[in-house]
């Protein structure tokens, strides 16, 4: 089919899903859960096609540890989709409500955006989560997967749309492209694609932000930081950079670069290294660094790196500014963490470092839409629009102003025979 004839389609549909109702949304999330683990030995046959696909053509391991898709993970995306209906709908809320004059109403309500293209990494998982993300609040969507994930994508794209369309959402709302060729087409879909969210390198985002005249969502790269502040408990931080690092190394908020107070390193860093070295963790440093323990120096470009993989730059500093300055040079503005017991330090740290998510005394792990109660992401915002952060449903709702009146006429405003009041009604919009 014509790009733009899919296109289109999505987008016509979209008008009639954005009225949809809660319990139709919901039913068709839960026909969609069902249908998933009624498919799943279809599934992970699709996914050990592609597994074996892309272990011949030397896919490096972290892609694919995120390619795989078995059942724990099927049971995660099942999870998933439960919490997804509990969660209260995002459209259709009351954000403000004024009486501009008597009888004359204005209320700020939200609503879908309508259609987001989603262009995301190998992880089928994500399929799932953008699709019914989608779904809940509203908006129609093109997903375009990675190509090593192909035949999973398939088949969990037409488990997701069938099921939909069985529950009563109007059909057509949602496709799946599978070339660079459609991605490319998709850029130009102005008239029909509202907005994009691309989630890969900074490189490609920017890509998609040159090449197109649709708002682009960016989600770039994950060069998430630990700062260990010296008035940290270090068995605490021990723990929490261990976490971020090599609780599962090839997501965007594993934490890629270390910074430690230099009067703390003496003690703090040796200790690390050896817990690091048994997890195959490879260390990299500053000058000050390699003082302190055996590691390979750390070049300029490691601090600028996402390794999505086992290995962790270190850099000593003299301080809380020192750091701060540091995450915001290097930093990609995704998440960012300190430890330490100085709670004017903690603040200071969260509100001088410019990323979306700002963390202490917990892992960078943490920065996860369905670790934030959100029923998962289609990704990470790390621009400064609408949403920034783990978007779930809230960003992926916008809003409209809705004004009742009875025969009002701003003539008569002009000619001063009324005036405005501009009252809160603090009331919800019903008509």
């Amino acid at each position: 089919m014509i790009m733009d004839e899919l296109a289109r389609q999505v987008k016509e549909s979209s008008i009639k899903l954005a009225a949809a109702g809660t319990e139709i949304k919901n039913k068709a999330l839960a026909r969609i859960a069902e249908s998933i683990n009624e498919r799943k030995e279809e599934i992970i046959r699709a996914n050990a096609e592609d597994l074996d696909r892309s272990e011949k053509e030397n896919l490096p391991a972290p892609l694919l540890k995120r390619l795989k898709f078995d059942e724990v993970k099927i049971a995660d995306v099942v999870d998933g989709i439960y919490s997804l209906i509990n969660l209260e709908d995002p459209v259709g809320k009351t954000l403000l409500s004024t009486e501009l004059d008597d009888g004359l109403e204005l209320y700020k309500v939200t609503c879908p955006i309508g259609v987001i293209g989603v262009i995301f990494e190998s992880r089928p998982d994500a399929l799932v989560q953008i699709s019914t993300l989608c779904l809940k609040s509203g908006n129609g969507v093109l997903l375009k997967g990675g190509s090593e994930a192909r035949e999973t994508n398939r088949i969990l794209a037409e488990i997701i749309i069938d099921a939909a369309e069985e529950a009563g959402i109007p059909s057509k709302w949602a496709a799946l492209l599978e070339t660079r060729a459609d991605v490319n087409d998709m850029l130009k879909m102005d008239r029909y694609i509202d907005l994009i969210i691309p989630r890969g390198s900074n490189d490609f985002v920017r890509y998609i932000m040159d090449n197109s005249r649709i708002p682009v969502m960016g989600h770039a790269d994950g060069i998430c930081h630990c700062y260990v502040d010296e008035d940290a408990d270090l068995d605490m931080a021990v723990k929490i950079v261990v976490d971020s690092k090599t609780q599962y190394v090839a997501v965007c908020n594993a934490a890629e670069t270390l910074l430690v107070h230099e009067r703390v390193a003496p003690e703090f860093l040796p200790g690390l290294k050896k817990l690091l070295d048994s997890k195959k963790v490879k260390v990299v440093g500053c000058p000050k660094t390699r003082a302190l323990i055996p590691v390979n120096p750390a070049s300029d470009e490691d601090w600028k790196t996402e390794y999505l993989d086992y290995k962790l730059s270190v850099k000593v500093v003299s301080g809380l500014d020192e750091a701060v300055d540091h995450i915001n040079a290097y930093g990609s503005g995704h998440t960012d963490s300190i430890v330490t017991r100085d709670r004017e330090k903690a603040a200071r740290f969260m509100d001088y470092v410019d990323s979306g998510n700002v963390f202490w005394n917990c892992s960078t792990r943490f920065s996860d839409g369905f670790r934030f109660g959100f029923g998962a992401e289609v990704g990470i915002s790390t621009s400064k629009i609408h949403a920034r952060g783990p978007v779930g449903l809230d960003g992926l709702v916008i809003y409209k102003y809705k004004l009742i009146g009875s025969g009002h006429i701003v003539e008569d405003y002009a000619n001063r025979f009324r005036t405005f009041k501009h009252r809160n009604l603090n009331r919800e919009f019903t008509l």
